[in-house]
């Protein structure tokens, strides 16, 4: 059943769906934990040691933490190779390619790929900077907010990271609404519903995570 649900289609569509939701809620718990920022480094340092303590006293220090991460290694791979194989039989599907070059989807529909990629890469440089601390120059352990700060002080760190969150806003855009209509969407008046909320969700996503960028260039968060 496995075996059959990994190779079909169908079945990839459906890991696909629910790797992308389960990365969905994610993305809406971590941008309300950045929001923090906001409130001064007590309470955004105070929330980055939560994180670690999280399930304490059953679980021991970052034990929670890695479950997390973990399932979301897992969900990011899943969704990953499920999205390459996808468009690696669509490709053998229609290798002369279409005879009439108008465009056939969303601006957010034909940059679904080069978004994945855009965003993997980012997540790659990002827990570099702001979890291991590899890439930042300066990064001091066990002061989150500070490090913050001094990644959205340089122009690259706020060209990366805006760019990677414009990717994420289409990329969310178009990701809710094709997992909705994988996994059944029902009526018309309920595929009107789902489309708007995921623009919705795009739009308070993207103004989310970039509003601590912008907060710290204009001296808002220092």
């Amino acid at each position: 059943m496995t075996r059959t649900l990994w190779d079909s289609t169908v079945g990839k569509k459906a890991i696909m769906a629910v790797t992308g939701l389960i990365m969905l809620g994610y993305l809406v718990a971590h941008m309300a934990g950045n929001l923090k920022i906001f409130f001064g480094p007590g309470e955004f340092d105070g929330y980055a040691h939560w994180l670690r303590t999280m399930g304490a006293p059953v679980l021991h220090e970052e034990w929670a933490l890695w479950i997390v991460r973990v399932a979301l290694v897992a969900a990011v791979v899943l969704h990953g190779v499920s999205a390459y194989q996808l468009s690696r039989r669509d490709i053998r599907a229609r290798p002369a390619g279409y005879v009439h070059r108008r465009a056939r989807a969303s601006y957010a529909t034909r940059t679904m790929r080069w978004g994945g990629v855009i965003l993997a890469l980012f997540l790659v440089w990002h827990i570099l900077d702001l979890t291991t601390g590899t890439v930042h120059t300066g990064f001091r352990p066990g002061h989150p907010y500070q490090n913050v700060v001094d990644t959205f002080s340089t122009w690259y760190g706020n060209v990366i990271y805006i760019t990677a969150v414009l990717a994420l806003g289409l990329h969310v855009r178009h990701g809710f609404w094709s997992a909705a209509q994988t996994l059944g969407v029902g009526n018309a008046t309920r595929e009107r519903v789902l489309k708007t909320l995921a623009g919705l969700l795009a739009l308070v996503l993207t103004a989310g995570f970039v509003s601590v960028p912008v907060a710290v260039m204009t001296g808002l968060v220092r």
